[in-house]
């Protein structure tokens, strides 16, 4: 696998011409440094690991991550830490986030902790078309300390009491990810006022809503923007958030929050539905980052994390608190202006992760899969020579690894341009939100030279379940069970999954523990999916469908709402369909969607504009790029591509989409197409292509 994996990414063979002197003398460098590396790496690796009791890389990715206390394949499955009794706080004591942010800068006083860049210069730049897209000069970062960020926190805290604010009382947090959102957040914490987190944050959404809550009283905005604003109702107040941090009260005999206590009512993402709020306590949150702290080695106050993904997820606010807790700086950023080549940043001029250069961050595997198209794009345009060049390093960092082995030598002679796309210091990447696909993880291995912690939790979970170590380079796998929960598997007999199927159980994924959440808010209808136990522990339905490997790790397979039945009794996986196909370089987002009443699968795809070009130029297809992606014979030309994708991943022939639908615009957040974390909206979609779908089930 390690040796064509390469290969089937490329497409491409070595060429008669290539300079034969070129690769004998990079076959003969990798083969002397391997040899003169190998003893001394070995010996001291083996002397310094047998003293930690640790065993090699590859002895640790081998060994027992999690097993079933019961002895049952159904579970429950428990990390090898705690067989005994699952771990739910940080440190003693510590059993709040106000404690938490208390600790922290008691601690790391002077320690920064968020930091923000200025912005120099903003200018609108004329596009080829035309159209102005605004582009940023931003300078250096900004930083304020721990003690400086608790101070900021506390007198907006108070500011809010002096508004009239009471504990147990809401507070919407409509914002991007940037430092104030926290700073809000850490003075509702301190207050007890639960902070409720809609996944919105613009003005003009803001006004739309007034009239749906008629106690709003006031709106505090964090930049020094006017605090009058025309078109707003009689009764409502505007205040910059500096203005708040101002304001005094008399200290009442209010009691701290409890650990049972409402700290955040966080939406889900709503790609199956509406929206659900999730009321989350101190105590969930606590647990949650308690275990996922554990699976990042070396966690500490030498580490910086680039906050980029939206605070109103559970993921995001989930990492960024855990740095908190642990002294790492956080820097802030937006997917606008995240690399040199974002699109907001303007040429020449430096993008957050050259200027942060973060060891740590989190991302979507929509994102991870865009810069892998990118990387390859340009390794394809790359000479014959480079290229085979970048092959061979490549399967030779992809075999070592398989043996626990670093390469110091290719990575900075071959992987160091790349690796630099994130700013070049990138120690740990945590995946989350979706699955990752196998191609696009060993790419971040080889290519950012970085492990890859995949990770499976939902917002009724905390983002808590499972994590990958980060030593076990396995694809395909999110881990074993955190030491703050634990998994179970259930028959789902219809979807034909059960606990007693062969090699592995399989089953519908329950999770239980002390970070299971309290419930969906004003939603009682909807909780019949948690439910406690005989031992009063607290359970999740997930929906999602897994199996368990013989080491304890979880493996996704399937999920419930995502299985259609194709008239003739075939299931389909949606997401599987997607999956699989999202690697093709001509695609660069796809929908699958089956009706049951009908006999096959059909798609909706966002194509990549420039492979979509070419393809056209091959075929002598002509036309605007709207007009290519409305052409019936560019459509047909298109599913060969997919379908020989499709074929190349062993999708089953009724798993192929049959028909498709090209989209000139890409879905985003703003198009209502996608969740901010890029989910697809199924409803949307289905209801956007209606009459595309009509059109493919036989032209109604």
């Amino acid at each position: 696998y390690n040796r064509h994996v390469i290969n089937s990414i490329f497409s491409m063979k070595l060429k008669e011409d290539l300079n034969p002197v070129l690769l004998l003398l990079f076959q003969v460098t990798v083969w002397l440094y391997s040899v003169l590396a190998f003893l001394p790496s070995y010996l001291f690796s083996s002397v310094s690991e047998s003293d930690a009791g640790l065993g090699s890389e590859q002895e640790r990715a081998q060994r027992l991550k999690a097993r079933s206390v019961t002895g049952r394949p159904a579970g429950p499955y428990r990390a090898m830490g705690a067989t005994k009794r699952l771990v739910s706080s940080l440190h003693p004591g510590v059993d709040t986030l106000d404690k938490v942010f208390e600790d922290a800068s008691r601690r790391f006083p002077d320690r920064d902790c968020l930091g923000t860049r200025e912005v120099v210069m903003e200018e609108d730049e004329r596009q080829s078309n035309g159209k102005f897209f605004k582009k940023v000069i931003l300078g250096q970062y900004r930083w304020l300390s721990y003690a400086e960020t608790h101070r900021a926190a506390a007198c907006f805290g108070v500011g809010l009491a002096a508004l009239g604010q009471r504990a147990h009382n809401n507070i919407a947090i409509f914002c991007e990810t940037r430092a104030e959102w926290v700073i809000a957040a850490q003075a509702c914490f301190m207050q007890n006022f639960p902070c409720e987190c809609p996944l919105a944050h613009t003005p003009s959404l803001v006004h739309f809503i007034l009239l749906e809550v008629p106690r709003l009283q006031h709106i505090i905005v964090v930049d020094d923007t006017p605090t009058e604003w025309p078109g707003y109702p009689r009764g409502i107040s505007v205040h910059n958030m500096a203005t708040v941090q101002g304001l005094r009260t008399k200290p009442e005999n209010g009691k701290r929050p409890m650990p049972s206590d409402i700290a955040v009512i966080m939406y889900t993402s709503g790609s199956t539905g509406i929206p659900k709020g999730v009321m989350i306590s101190h105590s969930n949150i606590i647990a949650g980052i308690t275990g996922m702290a554990e699976r990042i080695p070396n966690l500490g106050e030498n580490d910086t994390y680039i906050g980029y993904l939206p605070l109103a997820h559970v993921l995001e606010l989930s990492a960024e608190l855990v740095c908190v807790a642990h002294g790492c700086r956080i820097g802030y950023s937006s997917p606008q202006t995240l690399a040199d080549q974002s699109t907001k940043i303007k040429k020449g001029s430096k993008g957050d992760t050259s200027v942060l250069q973060p060891t740590l961050m989190a991302a979507v595997p929509e994102i991870m899969d865009r810069i892998y198209k990118n990387v390859m794009t340009k390794v394809e345009e790359m000479s014959s020579a480079q290229r085979t060049l970048f092959t061979l390093a490549y399967n030779y960092k992809l075999e070592q690894l398989s043996q626990g082995r670093s390469t110091p030598l290719c990575d900075n002679l071959v992987f160091k341009k790349v690796r630099s796309l994130l700013g070049g210091k990138t120690r740990v990447l945590l995946s989350g939100g979706a699955p990752l696909s196998a191609a696009t993880q060993r790419f971040i291995n080889v290519c950012f030279c970085c492990p890859v912690g995949q990770g499976y939790g939902l917002t009724e979970t905390c983002g808590a379940g499972t994590i990958s170590e980060m030593w076990d380079y396995s694809t395909g796998r999110v881990g074993g069970p955190l030491i703050c929960s634990e998994i179970k598997l259930k028959d789902w007999v219809e979807g034909g999954y059960h606990i007693t199927d062969t090699p592995t159980p399989r089953g519908e994924i329950l999770i239980g523990g002390p970070n299971v959440t309290m419930g969906y808010y004003k939603n009682e209808a909807k909780n019949q999916d948690f439910f406690v136990d005989e031992t009063g522990q607290r359970w999740f339905c997930t929906g999602d469908i897994g199996e368990v490997h013989p080491d304890g790790c979880l493996k996704i397979i399937d999920r419930k709402k995502d299985l259609v039945k194709l008239q003739a009794g075939e299931y389909v996986s949606l997401g599987k369909v997607e999956a699989m196909l999202k690697n093709c370089p001509l695609i660069d987002n796809i929908c699958a969607y089956a009706n049951s009443d009908e006999m096959y699968v059909i798609g909706f795809v966002v194509p990549n504009q420039k492979n979509l070009l070419l393809l056209a130029e091959q075929y002598l297809i002509r036309g605007s790029w709207e007009e290519l992606c409305d052409n019936a014979a560019m459509e047909e030309v298109v599913l060969q591509v997919i379908t020989e994708a499709a074929l190349s991943a062993q999708l089953e022939r009724f798993e192929i989409p049959r028909k498709i639908r090209l989209s000139p615009d890409p879905w985003t957040p703003e198009t209502g197409l996608v969740t901010e974390a890029f989910k697809l909206k199924r409803q949307q979609l289905k209801s956007k292509y209606q009459d595309d779908i009509e059109r493919m089930y036989g032209g109604k």
